[in-house]
């Protein structure tokens, strides 16, 4: 990868394993005639993260856009170390992906609010799917408590708001109860660097 490349969406970074081909397939994937399928791979290994790991992470978080030659400079790393190590934690699933922070009114996104929902048991992964669907779910998660989910959601206005959750989420059959709590300001932590 060249020096000034970003590391960032759009820049064409290689996530490992993926454009290759598997030695003993075809084109399409599947074994050539007459041959046994390859035995599957091995579950990952988790391999744990060290200083500079975190370093790494920390600048990431900051600027996903940071060419690797700064990443590399900033921890004191080589070019070739510093690629490396972001590929790796790319394939462990350290890394899934890189986005930009949103000022989500600016946006034209001017309600937000945390959704509480309180659902059918053991209907978490339909639910889930049937949110996912929905506009505006920036975040769902699957908690312990009062309620079963909650999920963050951004709107245009506090009609579009209302329309989300009494009409699309409130007619999801394992949705028992819902509690809107409207955010009024929101910030967004970004570690120190």
């Amino acid at each position: 990868m060249d020096a000034e490349q970003m590391v960032g969406p759009g820049t064409g970074h290689p996530v490992p394993g993926n454009g290759h081909s598997v030695p003993g397939t075809s084109l399409s994937g599947r074994p050539p005639a007459g041959s046994r399928a390859p035995a599957p791979a091995p579950p990952p290994v988790e391999r744990g993260l060290d200083r500079v790991d975190h370093s790494i992470l920390r600048l990431l978080q900051q600027d996903g856009r940071a060419s690797i030659r700064s990443v590399a400079e900033r921890v004191h790393v080589s070019r070739a170390n510093a690629y490396a190590r972001i590929a790796r934690m790319m394939e462990d699933g350290v890394i899934r992906g890189f986005t930009a922070r949103v000022d989500h009114e600016r946006a034209g996104q001017g309600a937000s609010a945390y959704v509480t929902l309180k659902i059918v048991q053991n209907s978490w992964r339909t639910v889930r799917d049937q949110l996912l669907e929905l506009p505006g779910v920036a975040h769902i998660a699957l908690v312990g408590g009062e309620f079963d989910v909650l999920m963050l959601v951004h709107t245009p206005d506090n009609r579009a708001l209302r329309e989300l959750v009494l009409g699309s989420i409130q007619s999801i059959p394992q949705v028992l109860a819902t509690q809107t709590l409207l955010v009024f300001e929101e910030t967004d932590q970004v570690p120190p660097a």
